[in-house]
């Protein structure tokens, strides 16, 4: 094993007590989907719901205490914390990394925060990756953050039907070089511009702040806005992009594709992640799909690699692979050798 590797120590989990239902979300489309698409198609039984203890920066702390907690790592140990909690938080323009900081007692670390949204898991890990390799005086990094962007969703608006899974979590997971174990090898990252604001809030920000004419749809203004050039913009690049990312992500790992053992994926419909499963050669005990948690941003791939540790779904010398795909667009990949 060469020197200047870097492992993957653990993770650590929040996700809130309360669930909203395919039945409830139903009932939110005002009768536009029926509780069994929401399941069939969809791809959602159950996806966590959040109450307002649940900040994002608060559910950052908790994941990160999880992860503490579980790894026996002491929060002194971390050099560095990489925080891909979302922007809708308790306070704006607060940065959560040194908040999590903070909470947590890390007091020998500094902290940022990234955003890539959904693909910012992936990316972090990348980051810490790099920056591990070519700083001696970072050893221990702390990826954290929380996730609830579900609260700006109108369910009666369905050209955000793809986002009718956003749910809401914490996730961490901790790196360290030379570890010996669990080795991050190659990651690959593809953006594409020409998507960049055909999806976002349409109001609160410098272009449309909230005012008394738009306060009733502002906080449900997470939507499309062109929904024409969104798809036929995806259909043509999406899947192109993805196993792209996943080759290159092989191929700078020195190893070969159908190596793979474990998908640790995001929630997305049904039919294409059967789709992509298939594509890989995998089978469904090789991976989760989270159909009663929704989608966490990028908590999922977190996610599914802690709910895979816990059920033996992966052995000492398991080939992951994380993938994600944020708005924007992004996507991305890495590869995992477990053990």
């Amino acid at each position: 094993m060469k020197d200047n590797h870097i492992g993957i120590v653990g993770t650590g989990i929040y996700l809130p007590e309360e669930r909203m239902t395919a039945a409830e979300i139903a009932l939110a489309t005002k009768g536009k989907w029926t509780a069994e698409a929401v399941i069939q198609k969809l791809g959602i039984v159950e996806k966590t719901s959040p109450n307002g203890k649940d900040g994002t920066q608060e559910m950052g702390v908790r994941a990160a205490k999880d992860a503490l907690k579980r790894n026996n790592v002491q929060p002194g140990e971390i050099d560095l914390i990489l925080c891909i909690g979302e922007e809708w938080k308790e306070y704006p323009l607060t940065t959560s990394g040194i908040y999590i900081q903070e909470q947590i007692g890390a007091n020998n670390a500094w902290a940022i925060d990234l955003q890539q949204r959904c693909g910012t898991t992936v990316a972090a890990m990348k980051i810490a990756k790099d920056m591990m390799q070519n700083d001696e005086e970072i050893n221990t990094v702390l990826i954290v953050g929380g996730y609830r962007n579900v609260d700006f969703i109108d369910y009666a608006d369905t050209a955000v039907s793809f986002m009718y899974n956003l749910s809401a979590g914490g996730g961490a997971i901790i790196l360290r070089k030379n570890l010996g174990k669990n080795i991050l090898l190659g990651t690959h990252i593809v953006t594409d511009g020409s998507l960049a604001r055909d999806v976002r809030v349409e109001f609160g920000g410098i272009a449309n702040p909230i005012n008394t004419n738009n306060l009733d749809k502002a906080y449900l203004s997470l939507s499309v806005a062109d929904e024409k050039h969104m798809k036929d913009r995806l259909n043509e690049v999406s899947m192109n992009n993805w196993m792209f990312c996943i080759d290159e992500a092989f191929r700078k790992s020195g190893l070969k594709r159908d190596e793979l053992g474990f998908l640790c994926g995001l929630h997305f419909k049904r039919s294409m992640f059967d789709y992509i499963l298939k594509e890989l050669g995998l089978s469904h005990d090789q991976t989760i799909y989270l159909d009663h948690f929704g989608h966490i941003g990028q908590i999922d791939q977190i996610l599914t690699l802690h709910l895979a540790l816990e059920q033996n779904k992966i052995q000492d010398g398991t080939i992951i692979a994380m993938i994600a795909a944020g708005i924007g667009y992004a996507w991305g990949a890495n590869v995992i050798q477990w053990g």
